[in-house]
């Protein structure tokens, strides 16, 4: 009996999908929060289907967009100022809400992800 519930709690948890309605969150302006020396910040970013402006720590960043999917896209710094703005970073909508989503991010050709949130402000 024992073996009986624990399968079916298996089986339930192995069938739950998290709800990805991408489509909503391709354009648009867009805040997240984010940690600097053990101090919360909130940076917002505007994005259209080719460009992705972000506003954080006083500063203006842009990058284009590149969708390989609904759901994924990678973006490219349009002027870096360093190799490491080189790097394009690859990111995935993991999960979404009417009116946010979780994603995770990483640097092409990186294994090292990071997650986080961002909430659709129109």
């Amino acid at each position: 009996m024992r073996f009986c519930c624990i399968l079916v709690c298996l089986i339930c948890v192995g069938c739950y999908n998290a709800k990805r309605d991408c489509s909503n969150f391709k354009t648009g302006t867009f805040s997240f929060q984010y940690t600097i020396d053990g101090v919360v910040e909130t940076g917002k970013f505007k994005r259209s289907e080719k460009y992705n402006i972000d506003y954080f720590d006083n500063k203006i960043d842009s990058a284009s967009v590149r969708w390989i999917n609904d759901c994924e896209f990678v973006l490219k710094k349009i002027n870096p100022e360093s190799k490491i703005e080189e790097k394009a970073v690859h990111m995935k909508i993991l999960s979404t809400t009417d009116t946010s989503y979780t994603f995770e991010y990483n640097f092409v050709g990186e294994a090292f992800k990071q997650k986080g949130n961002a909430t659709k402000t129109n």
